[in-house]
């Protein structure tokens, strides 16, 4: 099986005390590949986020189905938020723990794991440090190495790059693509930016205003590294953006 998640016959509503339904998403299927970048883009309000934690198993009242690959356990699934979801009593290098603080690991072996991505996301001399001596960039880094501490296969990002400044969020984008080709790992995010969806994704999925439905995946052509300034890039910008501005 080459499927790490299928979605099938989804519809997401939300019921009122008035018993009145609001419907968000509706009729969503989609299959996502093993080690897959795959993005869900559309408008505020379509309905990205709420698919993503109904996917992630966050969320979970809906009609229709998620389905994983037979490989994938509940312990193979990481999620990187939008607002980085640091606990401020705990030091970055405990916050990477937590990560794996389920796990049956020894203290030797999570201490090991812990400096493993503390390094990888260059927070070696932020390992003591506490959430608010941190700069933006840096708490999502963490959030970051909190996410691959575990070796998932499978991790969801609800727009981890929007809480930063245009310049940091490119750099930590460039450093996660990095990461994430020698990991292989399987990625669902969420982003509102066009731009940022060409430049990290193999396919884009566009959602409608709501009730959110896909309106097309579309398979990303251009090869890695992304060149912003090619002819290539901007025909793919103007068609993604009459996609959700028809």
């Amino acid at each position: 099986m080459n499927e790490d998640i299928i979605v099938r016959n989804f519809s997401k509503t939300f019921w009122e005390k008035s018993r009145k339904g609001l419907t968000v998403l509706k009729d969503i299927n989609l299959t996502i590949k093993k080690g897959e970048f795959f993005i869900f883009l559309g408008p505020s309000g379509s309905g990205k986020s709420t698919l993503l934690r109904v996917m992630s198993g966050l969320e979970k009242s809906y009609k229709g189905e998620v389905a994983f690959g037979a490989d994938i356990q509940p312990s193979d699934i990481s999620f990187v938020f939008q607002q980085f979801a640091l606990l401020p009593w705990l030091s970055v290098s405990e916050n990477v723990e937590l990560g794996i603080l389920a796990r049956h690991f020894s203290e030797e072996i999570r201490k090991e794991k812990v400096m493993r991505e503390v390094k990888r996301f260059g927070l070696e001399k932020f390992a003591d440090a506490y959430p608010r001596e941190l700069s933006g960039g840096m708490r999502q880094r963490v959030g970051l190495a909190r996410a691959f501490v575990s070796q998932p296969k499978i991790i969801f990002m609800d727009e981890p790059f929007s809480e930063l400044d245009s310049f940091t969020a490119e750099e930590l984008r460039k450093e996660f693509l990095h990461i994430w080709r020698e990991t292989h790992e399987t990625v669902v995010m969420v982003t509102h930016l066009v731009e940022e969806a060409i430049e990290l994704a193999d396919r884009i999925a566009v959602l409608t205003p709501p009730p959110g439905r896909i309106e097309k995946v579309v398979v990303n052509p251009l090869s890695r590294p992304r060149n912003k300034r090619t002819l290539e890039f901007y025909q793919l910008e103007d068609r993604l953006y009459k996609l959700i501005r028809p």
